[in-house]
């Protein structure tokens, strides 16, 4: 009796990936290019059951992820998503780091040459997802960016622990600060990925180093795989936790509210305005300034700062 007996692909239900596996290749392709292959809560968790199975799948002996057209590889988490779910519910937004460690977990734990096929941008999360794969190769129109302190996160989801050991120190800080696109050409001589070509010839290059994985050894390239991702693993074990309560914490925050809100809506984030609340001595944490007022006439209590008239029944405040 097998217990992890091969299956097709099509079993998995998968409804915001596609998914196919022959001539032992998977191929997982994040399909949502309607909003540039941003993953969605949903699409993280496929993500991590498309790679358990690819991993346990005894005729799979490379895996390729990529995003779906020519435009985008992926560009992290659905900004929409944060807005409208977990600037509302912080604590899930916990739940939701835990998906998506889960699936970066299962990209990095296959035993399996992962290779990422850079089909276009590459942003935020986006790069994470490309940290986390073995091999990359992009085409020359692709992108490279993270996007955190613009849209008011941190990206501590493996952009602030692998980067620095991928393309050094000052050019992470660079792009984690800056979160300025760095092109395809620059990422090839950082180190970022393995290859660049034209865009019409990116699926053969890719199927070429398929072909070269496919030709060694599998147990020798899964022990292998293991070991080199040693320092990967040790920063990643010793910060993802802390960075997964942080955010959680910090999605009760302005900051996300405004980055979130403010890409939505499709204008500039107020950066400098909240940057001169704190140096006015006012409060650039809460939308509103800290809870601290109580209604004289209802009784309600932690209301805003800001606030002249109670938002429970209605009178001014003094």
């Amino acid at each position: 009796m097998r217990y992890f007996e091969s299956r097709q692909a099509t079993d998995l239900g998968l409804k915001f990936l596609l998914y196919t596996k022959a001539e032992s290749v998977a191929h997982i392709t994040i399909n949502r290019p309607e909003v540039y292959n941003a993953y969605n809560t949903p699409a993280l968790i496929e993500l991590r059951e498309a790679f358990r199975d690819a991993t346990f799948d005894d005729k799979v002996g490379v895996i390729v992820l990529t995003g779906a057209g020519d435009k985008a590889f992926c560009t992290g988490g659905d900004v929409k998503e944060y807005a409208d779910v977990y600037t509302r519910t912080p604590r899930d937004y916990w739940k939701y780091m835990t998906c998506f460690q889960e699936a970066l977990d299962a990209i990095r734990n296959t035993g399996k040459p992962v290779i990422a096929r850079i089909n276009g941008i590459v942003a935020g999360g986006g790069n994470e997802l490309n940290l986390a794969c073995d091999l990359a190769i992009a085409a020359e129109h692709a992108t490279f960016r993270q996007v955190g302190t613009r849209v008011g996160s941190v990206a501590a989801g493996g952009a602030t622990q692998w980067l620095p050991i991928t393309i050094g120190d000052r050019r992470s800080r660079e792009m984690l600060f800056l979160c300025e696109p760095i092109p395809a050409k620059t990422a090839f001589e950082w180190g970022l990925i393995n290859q660049v070509v034209p865009a019409a010839e990116l699926d053969s290059a890719v199927n070429a180093m398929v072909q070269k994985l496919l030709d060694k050894f599998p147990e020798c390239l899964r022990y292998t795989k293991q070991q080199v991702n040693f320092w990967k693993d040790l920063v990643w074990h010793l910060s993802v936790g802390h960075a997964r309560d942080w955010l959680t914490l910090h999605f009760t925050d302005v900051e996300p509210y405004e980055g979130m809100t403010s890409f939505v809506e499709k204008r500039p984030p107020d950066y400098r305005g909240l940057r001169q609340r704190a140096a006015d001595g006012g409060s650039s944490e809460y939308l509103f300034g800290p809870p601290v007022k109580r209604c004289a006439k209802c009784g309600a209590k932690g209301l805003p700062e800001s606030f002249q008239f109670c938002g429970a029944c209605g009178a001014k405040l003094v």
